[in-house]
């Protein structure tokens, strides 16, 4: 990961109260991470910096899309993202990130870099499964659905025909209750 320098927020010369920061987000910033999964990225990021006497809050939220490929038929689409993250930012002897929700800075420090926290947000907010919207919804035309759908098990009746009379009487205690 090469450390961005346009997310370290100097807050040492802020007042207190609330401070406001925007970014874009585009694709070069996954490739920083070596992170390949989204063909094209349009994130916009809002930080809202709390600087209080004895610690910091920040509230990031995403709102945008990612280009990604269907899991289902490779189809290329936009899906959409929008992540929420809360971090309080409490200064002490030495770093610690140990809590997902609390992070520990050294007093001394004099600015904090967002970068990685943006990333992890990014990335959890994109679904696990990535299934185009005309998958779902039966629009989409694609050689891959054809396929899948021709290979899709069929059940056979002439199989059901075949099968012991006395078993069928077993089975049907089973269900009996």
């Amino acid at each position: 990961m090469v450390k961005q320098k346009e997310f370290d927020i100097p807050f040492s010369g802020l007042r207190l109260g609330k401070h406001e920061f925007n970014y874009h987000i585009k694709n070069t910033f996954f490739e920083s991470f070596d992170y390949n999964e989204f063909n094209e990225a349009d994130i916009t990021i809002h930080a809202e910096l709390n600087i209080m006497s004895t610690m910091l809050e920040l509230d990031l939220s995403a709102d945008g899309t990612v280009n990604v490929n269907c899991d289902i038929t490779n189809e290329l689409f936009d899906q959409d993202v929008n992540g929420k993250l809360e971090l309080v930012i409490k200064f002490g002897d030495e770093y610690n990130d140990e809590n997902e929700e609390i992070l520990i800075i050294p007093q001394s420090e004099h600015q904090i870099n967002i970068a990685q926290y943006i990333y992890e947000m990014l990335v959890l907010a994109v679904p696990l499964k990535r299934i185009h919207p005309g998958v779902l919804d039966g629009s989409l035309e694609s050689k891959a659905l054809i396929k899948l759908e021709e290979l899709q098990p069929k059940e056979e009746k002439e199989q059901k025909e075949d099968t012991d009379p006395r078993w069928d009487a077993l089975k049907k205690l089973l269900t009996d209750k």
